[in-house]
């Protein structure tokens, strides 16, 4: 971006801070910006995005998996569990209310968290480290109550 631009994210984002901005390329790609770090976010092609990189749901799912594989590596490393690999697969689905025990919602919202596990791992390793998923930070935060202050700044 160029250096005169107001709206210009800084080089180096300060720990802890996301900013996303249009890119002003198609209906909805966005410029995501963490620390030093930069990607592209979009819709797919079927709702009217490019495609081009992924989707608000997908990052979502991207920060669980991300927070329970590193989770479940720092657990199996300080237990010395013998975990060569860890992956995790999710899916998001939006399920009718009567698949749902919630009464009085349209929909409920499940994530579903498939976890593979490579190793020499007994029973008792692998429900371990099958329980330690939850104890992930970004699954506490997605299960626990969350607040979002919105508030519009200026320049």
């Amino acid at each position: 971006m160029m250096s005169g631009d107001p709206h210009a994210i800084p080089a180096v984002l300060p720990d802890g801070v996301v900013e996303v901005s249009e890119t002003g390329v198609g209906k909805f790609q966005q410029s995501v910006a963490s620390g030093r770090h930069r990607l592209i976010a979009d819709e797919p092609k079927k709702f009217g995005g490019m495609d081009s990189g992924p989707g608000p749901y997908e990052l979502l799912l991207a920060s669980l998996g991300t927070c329970t594989a590193m989770t479940i590596r720092l657990y199996a490393e300080r237990k010395a569990i013998a975990l060569e690999h860890v992956a995790v697969t999710l899916r998001h689905q939006r399920v009718h209310e009567e698949d749902a025990e919630h009464s009085g919602e349209a929909y409920l919202e499940r994530i579903t968290r498939d976890i593979r596990f490579k190793g020499n791992l007994s029973p008792e390793d692998r429900a371990h480290l099958m329980s330690i998923a939850d104890r992930c930070p970004v699954h506490r935060t997605l299960t626990g109550k969350i607040e979002i202050r919105t508030r519009e700044v200026t320049a």
